[in-house]
C-alpha cells in the first residue's frame, strides 16, 4: 500500500480546496441486474456494453481542468480498448458525471449513474468531495482506480483507490480508528540521495493548508532535517517577504501547502530574491505538461521542481515494459485527447482503466461484480503493466510501524534552445525503495 501517496493526494486537495473554501443512501441495485452477461446473445445482436461511470470534479470552484486528469486518461483508454475489440467482444460505453465539487453535486451523480445509468462499475472517481461514497459502498457497486483525494478509499469496501490500502474499510471510520498513515520515503530520497540537509514548508494561515503542512514537517523531523516554516496570509499573501525568509535561512529544500496559482507566485518571488534550492518539491496533481506555462516568469524556479509519487513518469517512453506501457499511454492520449497537454494524473487515469478492464477480462464470458473484484481486492498486486508501483487491498488490524515503499521521481528541465522542455526521470521506481516510519494523521 502507498501509504504515503494517499497523503500527498489528500495534500493536494486540501491545497485545492483553500479555493473552495470561498465557495442519502438509495436502495441497493441488485447483483442479479449484472451477473452472468455473455458476449453475444442468442439472437445474434450486437455484443451489450458494458456500462461504467466516471465522476469528476470538473467545474468545482478550484477551477477547470484541476481534476479532469484522470478522466481524460480513462476516456482515450477505454477508446483504445473498444478499437480493439472491447472486452471479449463487449464494447465499453462511459458515462461521465461533472458533480461540480460538491457534495451535493457528487450524491446526484451518484445517484444518476447507479438508479438512471445502471453502470456496472465506476472507474478513475477524482472528486473533490465524494459525499456519494456511502451509497455507492450500500450498493456494492465497485469503484476502481480513483483518486484519493479524501479517506473515502480507505473508508469504504467496494471502493478501490489507485494507490491500494491496508486499512480495514470496513464503513465505520477512515483508516484505523479514524488516522491514516504516511511514510517518510519522500524526505529519505532526498536525504540519502540528494544530501539534503535543511528543509523549508511554505503554507497559507487557513486550516487546510497548515494542517497538511505540519504533516510534512512531522515526516521531515522524523528523517532528521532541520526545518523551519513560512507561513502566507491569504486574504493578503506577501510572497517577497516569505521568498526573503527563504533566502536567508538557505534551505536545501522548499516544499508547500499551497494552491497552483499560490506556487507559481511563490516561485516568482523566489527567482527575484535569488533563491536556488536543490529542489522545490511538488506533488503528483502539478506532475504535467502545463509547468512550462503555469511557472513562465520563473524559470530558476521552474528549473528546481521536483515531483514524487507512485506512477511511472508519463514523460518518458524508455525501455522495458514500463516503457512500452508509457508509450502506449501517449499514443492513445495523441489519438484519442489530441490537443489536451498531458499530465501524471492521465497515466493515473489510464492505469484505472485497464485495471477495470483486465478485472473484467478475467472473468471470461460471465461477468459479475463479485468477478470483477476477486481480481482487483483478492488478486495479486496490480501494477498497469509497470505504469504503477504494485497496488493491493490487503485489510491489517493494526496500522504498520513501518513500511518498505517505494517512489518514482522525475525533475522539470526546460529544453535547450527553446525546444519543449519535459519532466526527466531522477529515480526508477522499481529500484528507489526505502523501509520508513509510518506517521498517523487525520484526514
Amino acid at each position: 500500500m502507498r501509504m504515503r501517496r494517499a497523503a500527498e493526494a489528500a495534500g493536494a486537495a486540501a491545497s485545492a480546496l483553500l479555493l473552495a473554501l470561498t465557495a442519502a443512501c438509495g436502495s441497493r441495485l441488485p447483483e442479479s441486474d449484472f451477473e452472468h452477461r455473455r458476449t453475444a446473445p442468442a439472437t445474434g445482436r450486437a455484443p451489450e456494453p458494458i456500462v461504467v461511470g466516471i465522476i469528476t470534479s470538473a467545474t468545482s470552484p478550484v477551477g477547470g481542468e484541476a481534476f479532469t486528469g484522470p478522466r481524460d486518461g480513462a476516456l482515450a483508454h477505454f477508446a483504445a480498448l473498444n478499437a480493439r475489440g472491447g472486452v471479449h467482444g463487449r464494447p465499453v460505453r462511459v458515462v461521465t458525471c461533472d458533480d461540480g465539487g460538491s457534495g451535493v453535486g457528487n450524491n446526484e451523480c451518484v445517484r444518476k449513474l447507479l438508479a438512471e445509468d445502471k453502470v456496472f462499475a465506476l472507474v478513475a472517481t477524482t472528486a473533490l468531495d465524494y459525499a456519494g461514497a456511502p451509497r455507492v459502498s450500500g450498493a456494492g457497486v465497485p469503484d476502481i482506480g480513483g483518486q484519493p483525494v479524501g479517506a473515502a478509499y480507505d473508508t469504504y469496501p467496494h471502493l478501490y483507490g489507485i494507490y491500494g490500502s491496508r486499512a480495514p474499510r470496513d464503513g465505520k471510520a477512515a483508516g484505523w480508528g479514524g488516522k491514516l498513515y504516511g511514510g517518510t520515503e519522500v524526505y529519505r530520497y532526498f536525504k540519502r540521495v540528494q544530501r539534503a540537509r535543511t528543509a523549508a514548508v511554505v503554507s497559507y494561515n487557513q486550516a487546510a493548508s497548515a494542517a497538511y503542512a505540519r504533516l510534512i514537517v512531522r515526516g521531515l523531523e522524523a528523517e532528521g532535517y532541520e526545518v523551519t516554516t513560512e507561513q502566507v496570509d491569504f486574504a493578503l499573501p506577501n510572497f517577497p517577504a516569505v521568498a526573503a525568509g527563504l533566502r536567508d535561512r538557505g534551505a536545501d529544500l522548499v516544499f508547500d501547502a499551497m494552491d497552483t496559482h499560490g506556487n507559481a507566485r511563490l516561485c516568482e518571488a523566489m527567482d527575484a530574491a535569488g533563491v536556488r534550492p536543490t529542489a522545490k518539491v511538488t506533488n503528483v496533481q502539478n506532475w504535467s505538461d502545463t509547468v512550462a506555462k503555469d511557472y513562465k516568469d520563473s524559470p530558476g524556479c521552474r528549473n528546481a521542481l521536483w515531483a514524487t509519487g507512485a506512477s511511472r513518469n508519463y514523460d518518458d517512453p524508455g525501455s522495458g515494459p514500463g516503457g512500452a506501457a508509457v508509450r502506449d499511454f501517449r499514443a492513445g492520449m495523441a489519438r484519442y485527447a489530441e490537443g489536451k497537454p498531458l499530465s501524471q494524473w492521465q497515466l493515473e487515469g489510464w492505469a484505472a482503466a485497464m485495471w477495470f478492464a483486465d478485472a473484467a477480462r478475467s472473468c471470461g464470458q460471465r461477468l459479475s461484480r463479485a468477478c470483477v473484484e476477486r481480481f482487483v481486492g483478492q488478486g495479486a498486486p496490480y501494477t498497469a503493466r509497470g505504469l504503477l508501483l504494485p497496488a493491493a487491498f490487503r485489510p491489517q488490524a493494526e496500522p504498520p510501524a513501518t513500511d518498505r515503499t517505494c517512489l518514482s521521481v522525475a525533475r522539470w528541465r526546460d529544453a535547450a534552445r527553446g525546444g519543449r522542455g519535459g519532466w526527466v526521470t531522477q529515480a526508477d521506481m522499481d529500484t528507489t525503495c526505502f523501509t520508513v516510519p509510518q506517521l498517523p494523521y487525520r484526514p
